[in-house]
């Protein structure tokens, strides 16, 4: 079993910056795929980025050139570093690990972008 634990959730106003962390436990956090999701309320959970373990990464077109994924390896973590954030950024952030055929959800963020 995999710990998956978010911080850096919060309140900021339009246009102001967030750094999301996720960390899992385990010694073999470098052979993970992590990836974000969120879900604000009365959707359905969508996909936000995604790091392999190989450093291959992906966004969401709603999210392409305004966050930045990354990870540490060496400390067990991934970032999500969001900028330029409008009010449909608001939403409970998710963090997923992926190891082979399974899966590991942490508990989620909450992200409430407003004035």
């Amino acid at each position: 079993q995999v710990q998956v634990v978010e911080s850096g959730g919060g309140l900021v106003q339009p246009g102001g910056t967030l750094r999301l962390a996720c960390t899992a436990s385990g010694s073999r956090f470098r052979d993970y795929a992590m990836a974000w999701f969120r879900q604000a309320p009365g959707n359905q959970r969508d996909f936000v980025a995604r790091i392999g373990a190989s450093g291959y990464i992906n966004y969401a077109n709603s999210v392409k050139g305004r966050f930045t994924v990354s990870r540490d390896n060496a400390k067990n973590t991934v970032y999500l570093q969001m900028n330029s954030l409008r009010r449909e950024d608001t939403a409970v952030y998710y963090c997923k690990v992926e190891s082979g055929i399974e899966s590991y959800w942490g508990q989620g963020t909450q992200v409430t972008v407003s004035a």
